[in-house]
C-alpha cells in the first residue's frame, strides 16, 4: 500500500506544479507551502538514510526549479523505499533539535500524509485566486488506472 501511495503522491505532486508552470500570477503563499512540500519530503529521506540534509524546512524555492527538485525527491524516495528495512527505527534529529527515533514505515506514512495536507492548502490558495486546482484524489487516480 506504501508503493502505491507514494506513486500517488508523485503523481499529485506533479499536477500541482503543472499549475505552478501554467500561471504567470505569483502566488508567494502557495509558492511557500509547496516549497516546504519539496523540502520536508527531501529531509525526511536523509533523516532515514542519515545523510545531511541540503534544504531547510521553510527554504523557498523558485517556481522554475519545482519539477526540478520533485524529480530528485522521488528517485531518492523510491530508492529508500527498495532498499530501507521499514521495521527499522531510525534516530533522528528535528528543525527544533530534539532527538526522536521512529519506524521508517511511520515516516514514510507521515510525509506521504504531510504533502496530502498542504496539497489541499494550496488547492484551496489556488482557488481563491481563481485557478481551477488540479483533480488529486487517490480513488481518481486509481480508477483512472494511473496507480
Amino acid at each position: 500500500m506504501l508503493a502505491d501511495i507514494i506513486r500517488y503522491t508523485q503523481l499529485a505532486d506533479y499536477k500541482v506544479i503543472e499549475v505552478f508552470n501554467q500561471s504567470a500570477r505569483s502566488m508567494p503563499q502557495a509558492e511557500k507551502l509547496f516549497s516546504h512540500v519539496l523540502n520536508a519530503q527531501h529531509i525526511w529521506m536523509k533523516r532515514i538514510i542519515a545523510q545531511p540534509e541540503e534544504y531547510g524546512t521553510w527554504q523557498i524555492h523558485e517556481r522554475r526549479l519545482f519539477e526540478k527538485i520533485h524529480l530528485k525527491n522521488f528517485i531518492l524516495i523510491c530508492a529508500v523505499f527498495k532498499e530501507a528495512d521499514q521495521q527499522l527505527n531510525i534516530h533522528y534529529t528535528n528543525s527544533k533539535g530534539e532527538r526522536f527515533s521512529n519506524r521508517v514505515a511511520d515516516i514514510f506514512f507521515h510525509m506521504l500524509n504531510h504533502s496530502t495536507y498542504h496539497r489541499a492548502q494550496i488547492s484551496s490558495i489556488f482557488r481563491a485566486e481563481g485557478i481551477n486546482p488540479p483533480e488529486t484524489d487517490y480513488i481518481m487516480m486509481k480508477r483512472e488506472g494511473l496507480i
